[in-house]
């Protein structure tokens, strides 16, 4: 990690003349500052009065935009020291149909994947018939997922058995690169979000100290015919991961 010995003064522009507002413009601009790397953890922010005054802005914009970044986790408060940028950032995705693989590659991190366990079996047996309603043998996957070495997720995956899931295919791209490569093609799926406490084989797994909470997702998937794709139930790291979303007004 790189400490800055001093406050970080960017170059920002704002156009007054936008319906966006000042403080949103602001935010998206530390943001990107942090994204781009010109930012870097550990750097910290000159204080709100000398960048209002060099922006010309009132000291409440300042601090609304510095707020929205701690609230995402990439910025964080010390008192005595001022605003930090954050050591490690948070996964942050946004709410669409992709794989974590591909988002993580897509963003300049690196994703490793390693196996857990595999099965097969009806959905009967592998505890999944009240969710899924198919014939056909299934195929179970766990996986725990790695951004640039660290533990994110740990993945659940139940997919028909006809697919050709080898190990060194997941762990070289994501599963849905995985699939589309043998003709697959995608028409719908249904996502469920939600929150609930690690266990503690998950806790160890993960790298977390119980109690400690994570993200859930269950994502059913299914095809233009209506035959189910995939079944996926996966948690996330609380402390690492978020989910976003755009909303128009």
């Amino acid at each position: 990690m790189t400490v800055a010995s001093g406050a970080v003064e960017l170059a920002i522009d704002l156009d007054r003349s936008s319906p966006v507002p000042l403080y949103h413009q602001l935010a998206l601009s530390l943001e990107q500052a942090i994204t781009e790397g010109r930012l870097r953890p550990g750097d910290r922010l000159e204080n709100e009065m000398a960048m209002t005054t060099r922006l010309g802005l009132a000291r409440p914009t300042a601090r609304q935009a510095i707020q929205e970044l701690v609230r995402k986790g990439l910025l964080v408060r010390k008192r005595g020291v001022g605003t930090q940028v954050v050591a490690a950032p948070p996964i942050r995705r946004d709410v669409k149909f992709s794989s974590l693989h591909d988002d993580l590659a897509s963003s300049g991190h690196e994703p490793g994947t390693e196996i857990l366990e595999r099965a097969t079996g009806t959905a009967s047996e592998l505890g999944v018939d009240d969710l899924v309603e198919v014939d056909e043998a299934l195929t179970y996957l766990r996986r725990l997922r790695r951004v640039d070495g660290e533990p994110l997720a740990i993945m659940s995956n139940y997919l028909p058995a006809r697919f050709r899931l080898d190990d060194e295919d997941l762990r070289e791209r994501g599963l849905y690169a995985t699939l589309r490569a043998q003709g697959v093609g995608f028409a719908i799926a249904h996502q469920t979000i939600g929150a609930r406490l690690v266990t503690t084989e998950e806790a160890a797994l993960l790298g977390e100290t119980e109690p400690a909470a994570c993200v859930t997702m269950q994502r059913l998937v299914y095809d233009d015919t209506g035959q189910l794709i995939e079944l996926g139930q996966h948690i996330y790291r609380a402390s690492q991961y978020t989910v976003q979303t755009s909303l128009v007004v």
